[in-house]
């Protein structure tokens, strides 16, 4: 069958498709108006297409769309996503609509070979004879056709045999059409046809039977309560789908990957990139519809309708009384907050977070190794990483996990170190194992002055909240120094007290470490020093002689400061003005008011304004400012260990940070006191 005459047929069929008088309009010959109709079909085809998610599968990395060869890992080995563009010599191009259909609702080539299951024909039988009308004409005439041979499938014996999955047909393929249940209206009707047919819910949250078969295609009969009730595919724990969330939850996280819960990750991610993003609301309605009234199924309770309350002001009692929780302040707590909340539309939450909580931790544990990546959807175009801290040694992963799962009301059970180790066994390579070193907060815990060492880290962590009389802005010393002072370039603490007494150029003279923690609380937090002798100081700088270690003097310690970069670099600050509102503003606000939850207490610090630095701060400097930036910020940029820091060019650190530093901010009283012996550097405010 040639081109052209696929076009005529499918002009045909269009006209039964298209509203009441088509037809009539094809028989008395008006060409236009047919072709009008074919054009519905095709969008409708293409529409029907997004829903189904034939991309994901059928487009490998970086190639032609739905030209094939993306590798699907199975059990049984690996298959390869066939060519379904309109290619006479390697798609489909050939196919009559009736051999479409059957390759649609039996998984039966046009060839007659049988098709691996992976392809969820079980579900796509499910669709109406006009709906698929519509998916074979976008499929002939809305793609363009890609020459591109399809690639063999890797099967294990005896599963390369394909004459058997006529057998599996036979038990277990039901090719009935959706039928609607009278009883119900047709929003759940919808959402249910949805599900079952074109999203093919099950083919991931459906547990599998012996034979690999899904245990139920619906919610009816004795096997219905295994419909949508999870399962783990790839390392993913897909969760349970039955009574998930609110109607109004569900439809957000269908359309934006995020919702107030939880962020999509592993295959979700990919559903919603490629489908459920771009689907009408009255259909995610419909979906989030059906899924509501789903009871529980086996062996599962439904996500709670309203995420779970934290306790005691929002921190967890062992947050700095356990391995775990102290792992999970100096590692996780930047992003994901203290009191686990996370940052509304960047960082998910984990208080309440169903992946958190699973009684299968799959997803969690693939997470936390390999990292993930919210989605870039139309309602949030900017995508956040959180890196994979498989350079954490199992047993402090385990640690982190229990608390975390045993935090805000999750109710976890805990994990061991060989749970993750076994996970770790399973990604490799895909994982990052080497070593990381640098001062666990965890250590504290052991040491004869752990109250007091605990006291100088929280005091970093809270400087605002605990010292409120010597804080004069909205800043903490962890809005600069990143992970309780612990990332090389983020200005660490590591081995600093080692080099001090020591000659500061600014001051003129000799300072002792109190001198220079009290210059960050008259400069960076616009405050009053703190008494040298008092408590808080003696706890800061047992804090920071903890972290010294073994290093001396005359020692080199890597990634100490922020680091250099060129003064010769002519600042650009309205393409700073541009970086910053594409990079930062998510942050630290569009006017660098800085971000606040919603009882007005700040998760990021302002970049300017009277509850900012002040122009003595270095940050309020562009080079230092500039250096810091290109190592440290934004945050959740890339997959790099431990934040995803960084980023940037030299260039656009130094416009972005020429932009933010020299917009209005507090003066700095004593700036008169600065450099009286030495060079001041060329970009001194004063």
């Amino acid at each position: 069958m040639n081109r052209s005459a696929t076009g005529r047929r499918l002009r045909r069929w269009a006209s039964g498709l298209a509203l009441t008088g088509a037809a009539f309009l094809v028989s008395t010959g008006a060409p236009a108006r047919a072709a009008a109709a074919a054009d519905l079909a095709i969008e409708r085809g293409r529409y029907l297409a997004q829903a189904g998610d034939c991309i994901a599968c059928h487009t490998a990395d970086k190639g032609a769309p739905m030209a094939g060869g993306r590798a699907l890992e199975t059990p049984f080995g690996k298959l390869y996503a066939t060519n379904i563009t309109p290619d006479r010599e390697t798609g489909i191009g050939t196919y009559s609509f009736a051999q479409f259909d059957r390759a649609m609702r039996k998984g039966i080539a046009a060839d007659g070979h049988n098709l691996y299951p992976a392809m969820p024909y079980p579900s796509y039988a499910r669709m109406t004879p006009d709906d698929m009308q519509a998916l074979y004409a976008y499929l002939m005439q809305g793609l363009a056709p890609v020459k591109q041979a399809n690639k063999p499938s890797a099967m294990r014996w005896p599963f390369n045999m394909r004459w058997g999955l006529s057998l599996w047909n036979w038990a277990f393929l039901d090719a009935t059409p959706f039928k609607p249940d009278p009883q119900k209206d047709a929003v759940w009707n919808r959402g249910a046809y949805l599900v079952q047919g074109l999203g093919h819910c099950g083919a991931c949250h459906t547990p599998r039977g012996i034979a690999f078969q899904e245990k139920a295609m619906d919610e009816r009969g004795d096997k219905g309560r295994s419909f949508l009730a999870g399962e783990t595919v790839e390392h993913w724990r897909a969760l349970s789908l039955r009574g998930l969330w609110t109607v109004d939850d569900t439809a957000l996280f269908l359309k934006t990957g995020q919702n107030r819960f939880a962020a999509a990750s592993g295959n979700m991610a990919d559903v919603i990139l490629h489908s459920t993003q771009h689907l009408r609301d009255d259909d995610l309605r419909a979906i989030a519809t059906y899924l509501k009234a789903l009871p529980p199924g086996d062996k599962a309770l439904p996500p709670p309708a309203v995420p779970r309350k934290v306790v005691a002001g929002g921190l967890p009692d062992t947050l700095y009384t356990s391995r775990g929780g102290l792992g999970y302040v100096q590692f996780c707590v930047d992003c994901h907050r203290q009191d686990g909340r996370g940052v509304p539309k960047v960082f998910p939450p984990l208080a309440g977070n169903p992946t958190v909580a699973a009684k299968d931790p799959a997803t969690l544990l693939h997470i936390i190794l390999t990292g993930g990546q919210t989605v870039a959807t139309a309602a949030h175009p900017r995508a956040f990483a959180m890196p994979g801290f498989a350079r954490l040694k199992d047993a402090e992963l385990a640690e982190i996990l229990t608390f975390v799962r045993d935090s805000w009301g999750n109710g976890g059970a805990p994990l061991s170190a060989g749970q993750v180790s076994r996970m770790r066994a399973a990604l490799d390579p895909k994982t990052d194992s080497s070593a990381f070193e640098t001062p666990r907060l965890a250590d504290m815990l052991g040491s004869p002055n752990a109250q007091q060492l605990l006291r100088g880290m929280r005091l970093h962590l809270e400087t605002r909240d605990l010292l409120p009389q010597h804080v004069g802005n909205a800043l903490n010393c962890t809005s600069c120094h990143l992970n309780a002072g612990t990332v090389a370039d983020g200005s660490p603490f590591v081995g600093v007290s080692a080099f001090f007494p020591s000659y500061a150029p600014r001051a003129g003279r000799v300072i002792t470490l109190e001198d220079r923690i009290n210059g960050c609380f008259k400069r960076s937090m616009n405050g009053t020093p703190l008494p040298p002798a008092s408590p808080d100081m003696k706890a800061m700088v047992a804090y920071f002689d903890w972290m010294k270690r073994e290093t001396k003097p005359g020692d080199k310690v890597a990634g100490r400061g922020v680091g250099k970069i060129d003064p010769q670099i002519r600042p650009d600050p309205e393409n700073g003005r541009k970086i910053y509102a594409a990079q930062c503003a998510v942050c630290h606000g569009n006017d660098g008011e800085g971000l606040r939850q919603a009882d007005g207490r700040y998760v990021y610090p302002p970049l300017w304004g009277d509850a900012s630095f002040n122009i003595g701060a270095g940050m309020a400097r562009t080079y230092t400012a500039a250096a810091f930036v290109k190592r440290n910020m934004p945050i959740g940029f890339h997959g790099k260990f431990p934040l995803g820091q960084g980023g940037l060019s030299d260039q656009e650190a130094v416009d972005v940070a020429e932009y933010f530093s020299h917009q209005p901010r507090p003066d700095f009283p004593d700036k008169v006191k600065d450099w009286p012996k030495d060079k001041k550097p060329a970009d001194a405010r004063y």
